[in-house]
């Protein structure tokens, strides 16, 4: 350790530090997390709650690439579907950079990548109009989303409560995970900067 006059010094950790930590590595081992190291005794729920979502992202992953392949297009990635899905939203054109902005996607060349694959397959179609590029989902592309949507209803959609709570329960987690998105986005500024 060193003291204010910058000499190092032998003294011990103060005892509350270490209780602190004993506790901390109780309730780390009382959570479920992938890492318990990281468990803070200000809030171990984060652990639990990142845990959780490790898990959800990687099961709804192989979720919607297993989806779009019973729908008919095979050895698309996660990113590919979700970009097929947002380009047929609303059934207006989209700009590169909306894309990116909307799936809050920091690189552009990683969704200009799969944005090529998909007008590749024919199911998504881009022109320029003027200086932009705008991408459209085809006939073909329609299709598949149509076929997608009809196994979401009969795979997913279907194995919810018939009576709502599960719905409430859903809204309510969707508005904290957006709310929780911006805390990481401002964490991730503050990182950059250290």
């Amino acid at each position: 350790m060193i003291d204010h006059s910058g000499s190092r010094t032998t003294k011990p950790p103060a005892k509350t530090d270490s209780r602190r930590a004993g506790r901390v590595r109780a309730a780390a081992s009382e959570l479920l997390v992938s890492s318990a190291h990281l468990v803070s005794e200000k809030s171990g729920e984060l652990s639990e709650f990142e845990f959780g979502l490790i898990i959800a992202g990687h099961a709804f992953n192989r979720w919607v690439v297993r989806c779009m392949a019973a729908a008919g297009i095979k050895d698309l990635t996660t990113l590919d579907v979700l970009l097929l899905h947002h380009v047929n939203h609303r059934a207006r054109e989209k700009k590169l950079g909306d894309i990116s902005f909307m799936l809050n996607i920091e690189d552009a060349h990683v969704v200009s990548y799969s944005l090529k694959k998909l007008v590749s397959l024919g199911v998504v179609k881009s022109e320029k109009r003027g200086k932009e590029v705008v991408f459209f989902t085809t006939s073909k592309g329609q299709d598949y989303i149509q076929r997608y949507r009809e196994i979401r209803e009969a795979c997913l959609v279907s194995s919810l409560r018939a009576d709502d709570s599960e719905n409430l329960e859903l809204g309510e987690l969707a508005r904290f995970l957006r709310a929780l998105s911006g805390l990481y986005d401002q964490a991730a500024r503050a990182a950059t900067s250290i």
